[in-house]
C-alpha cells in the first residue's frame, strides 16, 4: 500500500540526485556561501516565508514587508485572496528576479468546502477522487487573468473529514488553480452544489508551514538588528533566496564559467561539474556555484544523458541573471584582434 507521503507530494518535492561529470575547487577569494553573506546583502538576496493573515491583500502584505525592512523592492510568489491565509513567500530586493520561478511552482491548500445539501460520505469521497489529473477551469468573473478556459493539474485531492455538509480536504495543484472553482465543480458533480468556506495555503514549492514567520517576527528581528546589532534572529526569519529555488533542477558550474553567464552567455559543457539526474530538454533549470550561490535561471538545451555524453556544446541558455557580473573573476578571454 502506498503511504500518504508517496501520494501527497508536489512535483517540486520529488527527491533529486546529482550526477557528477567533473571535479573542481572553488576559490575563497570570490563569492561566499549564501548563509554567510554580509547582512545588507543577505537581506537584499533573501526570502521571507510569511504567514499571511486574513484581511489584507497579498500586495498590501508585501508592501508592509518592504517598509519594515526599508527596501526598495519586494515581490510575492502568487496572490492569495484577502480572506485566505498561509504560505506567502516574499522575495526581497535583488531576489525579486527569481519570483517568476517560484510563482510557477505547485501549491498545496487545506480547504473547507460547504455542500448545499447533505450527501453520503461515501459518495463525496468517490466523486472527489475523480477531480485529480488535468482539469478544465474557467477563471471566476472577478479574477486577475483573462477569462478563458484553461487546463490546470490537480496532483492530489485527499478528503480529510466529512461532517454533515462540511468537507475538509487537502489539495495539491498546479499554480493558477482556482480553489473556489474546484469546489463549485465538485458540487455540480455531486448534484447538490458547493462553495469554498475557508482556505489556507500550506505549501508553495519548497516552502511549507513549518518554516512560516509572521509580520511581528520580522519586525522584532529587524528592530533587534537596528538597536542591538544582533543579526541572529533576522538570519532565521529571512532565508537565502536559494532556498526558494531548490525545487528547480540544479546545474553546478565552475568558478571560471560564472562571470560569462553573469554577462548573459550560455553555459557550455566544459563549464559544468554536476547536474540533476532527471533534466530534460526545455526544462527550466538553475545554475549554482560550488558555494551554493544561485547564478542564473536558464532553459536547458540538453538532457542529463546528453550532458554526460557530450564534451562540447551548449547546455543551456541564460534567461535571468541573478548575481552581479564581477562577483567572480573573468575566466574567458576575447579572441585577439588580428586586423592591422
Amino acid at each position: 500500500m502506498r503511504s500518504h507521503t508517496d501520494t501527497c507530494i508536489l512535483p517540486s518535492e520529488q527527491k533529486r540526485e546529482l550526477v557528477h561529470k567533473a571535479e573542481a575547487t572553488t576559490s575563497l577569494l570570490h563569492g561566499c556561501s549564501p548563509y554567510e553573506r554580509p547582512m545588507k546583502q543577505y537581506i537584499e538576496m533573501g526570502v521571507v516565508n510569511l504567514d499571511k493573515p486574513a484581511g489584507p491583500t497579498s500586495h498590501e502584505v508585501t508592501a508592509w514587508v518592504k517598509d519594515i525592512l526599508e527596501l526598495n523592492r519586494a515581490g510575492h510568489s502568487g496572490s492569495l485572496d484577502p480572506v485566505v491565509t498561509g504560505v506567502l513567500p516574499i522575495m526581497l530586493g535583488r531576489a525579486t528576479k527569481t519570483v517568476s520561478a517560484l510563482r510557477l511552482s505547485g501549491k498545496e491548500y487545506i480547504c473547507l468546502m460547504t455542500l448545499h445539501e447533505a450527501v453520503p460520505e461515501r459518495k463525496v469521497r468517490r466523486v472527489c477522487k475523480d477531480f485529480t489529473g488535468p482539469l478544465f477551469q474557467m477563471p471566476p468573473i472577478i479574477s486577475a487573468v483573462k477569462r478563458a478556459v484553461r487546463v490546470r493539474k490537480i496532483y492530489y485531492l485527499e478528503v480529510l473529514d466529512v461532517k454533515e455538509k462540511s468537507v475538509l480536504m487537502r489539495v495539491g495543484c498546479e499554480a493558477g488553480t482556482y480553489m473556489r472553482k474546484l469546489c463549485h465543480d465538485i458540487g455540480v458533480a455531486l448534484g447538490c452544489g458547493a462553495h469554498m468556506q475557508e482556505l489556507r495555503r500550506t505549501k508553495t514549492g519548497p516552502f511549507r508551514e513549518d518554516t512560516l514567520v509572521t509580520l511581528h517576527d520580522l519586525k522584532d528581528a529587524y528592530v533587534l538588528l537596528k538597536e542591538e546589532n544582533d543579526e541572529s534572529f533576522l538570519r532565521e526569519v529571512i532565508r537565502p533566496m536559494e532556498e526558494g529555488l531548490s525545487h528547480l533542477p540544479k546545474v553546478i558550474i565552475r568558478d571560471s564559467a560564472v562571470d560569462a553567464v553573469c554577462r548573459g552567455a550560455a553555459i557550455a559543457v566544459p563549464g559544468i561539474l554536476s547536474f540533476d539526474k532527471n533534466i530534460n530538454k526545455d526544462d527550466d533549470i538553475c545554475l549554482f556555484t560550488l558555494k551554493g550561490e544561485a547564478v542564473a535561471l536558464c532553459r536547458s538545451l540538453m538532457s542529463t544523458d546528453e550532458m554526460l555524453q557530450n564534451t562540447h556544446g551548449i547546455v543551456a541558455t541564460t534567461e535571468r541573471v541573478i548575481i552581479d557580473a564581477g562577483t567572480y573573476p573573468q575566466g574567458w578571454h576575447s579572441k585577439p584582434d588580428n586586423t592591422e
